[in-house]
């Protein structure tokens, strides 16, 4: 019988996706160097493999543990003891496999022309049904302009403008404690990375994304602009990514009150200088730009300049938005075209929501395990992001996992098929005694008999 939790320290006979991503990421090396491992019983590598295959099998966690493909000393809390577990660094792990499937598998393909950035945006974690998941607050979801339960997920992606890998994330809660329905659970560790974590989830989001930043490489990763939106683009912000870490900033402006910028020496909001500025005649989608400072000083004290571009919002062709560079080598069109890869982030919180169980697969109380399957989520998304980018798929990836999902049906058809096949030839050999020979040519010749459809997963068996 198939199984969902196969045996890893053999080999497979037959071939599969899952198989050769967990092997070309190493995940069994990085999940050694997180700290993600078990003394005893099931290993921490077939577990989350067992985790990462339920979407594809299209079970839930309670279904599968309920069939009879699952072993019987494998029950729930194995899964859920080591989803919760506070030592465990996953934030570590999705660092680790995504800079190594970047360096071994993405930048070899990738033109270094071609500008690699950094994109951060959070996202709404729903749970709304939920009454006592630890740290949940009320949120505010800004693309639907509602108040919800749960979380919002802040994330640090890297693109080249073909391809997009999350790098790292936190479900941030509330900094306010009336907003919080729970507090965090006081017998966690606090020399634990899960005490880290929680610490981490109430703290305002622009210390967050240094954190996150920090994690990361960026010189590594070839990395040479950071992309965000309106929601984070603050002068002190913006100042802070160039002076400490030495990378560019293209984002989207914000027109506040209490935001201004340095302007042949007086202040203004974002409004005033777009009133000053010279416009375009005609349909021009770059209306104007406008260098200024942003009130805050490099690392040689000089104050750190911008250039502001103001193109025509295309949906509303009366009104402007504002783009902003800090490298002053870049063209208007540049600005444009680099801030558009931001996009790549959506596309991302969309598949993961609506086609990787986000949210969805497991109802957890515990921060820790949260963390945990949402980092198995993302790894997902990587196996799905690096096969298309390999094979110039022009399928989306949304066709990719759907196609993976059949890949899992006709593993299990195959293996039924050759036991049948395996039995048929024991049974000749009993029976008849008939010679090794002659039954390997009766059963090559009863498989060329069968129609196409049924040879085709046993002869993908056979080559793997």
């Amino acid at each position: 019988m198939a199984t969902i939790l196969p045996d890893l320290n053999q080999k497979e006979n037959i071939y599969s996706e899952t198989t050769r991503f967990f092997k070309q990421a190493k995940l069994g090396v990085f999940l050694h160097r997180s700290n993600i491992h078990k003394v005893k019983g099931v290993s921490a590598l077939s577990i989350i493999r067992f985790v990462f295959s339920l979407v594809l099998h299209g079970m839930s966690f309670s279904r599968a543990l309920k069939s009879d493909r699952i072993p019987k000393d494998f029950r729930k809390d194995v899964v859920y003891d080591l989803l919760k577990n506070p030592t465990y660094n996953w934030r570590k792990l999705l660092i680790l496999v995504s800079t190594y499937l970047i360096e071994k598998f993405i930048r070899p393909l990738t033109s270094e022309r071609r500008d690699c950035v950094l994109i951060f945006d959070d996202s709404a974690f729903y749970r709304n049904r939920s009454k006592c998941v630890e740290l949940l607050a009320r949120a505010k979801d800004h693309a639907h302009h509602v108040y919800f339960k749960g979380f919002r997920m802040l994330t640090l992606g890297w693109s080249d403008g073909a391809t997009f890998l999350p790098l790292a994330f936190s479900h941030l809660s509330s900094p306010k404690a009336k907003n919080r329905f729970q507090e965090m659970d006081s017998s966690i560790d606090k020399r634990t990375v899960g005490y880290k974590r929680r610490k981490e989830a109430i703290q305002k989001t622009t210390e967050t994304m240094f954190n996150l930043l920090n994690a990361v490489d960026p010189e590594k990763l070839g990395a040479k602009a950071v992309l965000f939106d309106s929601w984070f683009a603050f002068p002190s912000t913006i100042a802070k990514i160039v002076r400490n870490y030495s990378l560019d900033v293209v984002c989207m402006l914000k027109d506040l009150p209490r935001v201004s910028y340095h302007y042949e020496g007086q202040s203004y909001r974002l409004s005033q200088l777009y009133k000053m500025v010279r416009k375009k005649r005609g349909r021009a989608k770059i209306l104007a730009s406008i260098v200024v400072g942003l009130g805050h000083n490099d690392e040689y004290g000089q104050e750190i300049q911008a250039r502001i571009v103001f193109v025509r919002d295309r949906n509303r062709s009366k009104k402007w938005l504002a783009l902003l560079t800090t490298n002053m080598n870049h063209t208007d069109e540049d600005v444009v075209r680099i801030y558009g890869k931001r996009w790549d982030i959506e596309c991302f919180f969309k598949v993961t929501k609506s086609y990787l169980k986000l949210g969805k697969e497991f109802q957890c109380q515990s921060y820790d395990s949260m963390f945990a399957h949402t980092t198995i989520v993302f790894l997902r998304y990587l196996m799905l992001s690096l096969r298309a980018r390999e094979e110039e798929d022009p399928r989306t990836l949304g066709q990719l996992f759907y196609m993976y999902c059949e890949e899992i049906d006709d593993i299990q058809f195959a293996e039924a098929l050759l036991t049948i096949i395996e039995a048929l030839g024991q049974t000749l050999a009993e029976s008849f005694l008939l010679t090794d020979e002659k039954i390997q040519d009766f059963l090559d010749c009863f498989i060329n008999k069968l129609p196409s459809f049924l040879q085709k997963p046993l002869l993908k068996s056979e080559a793997a």
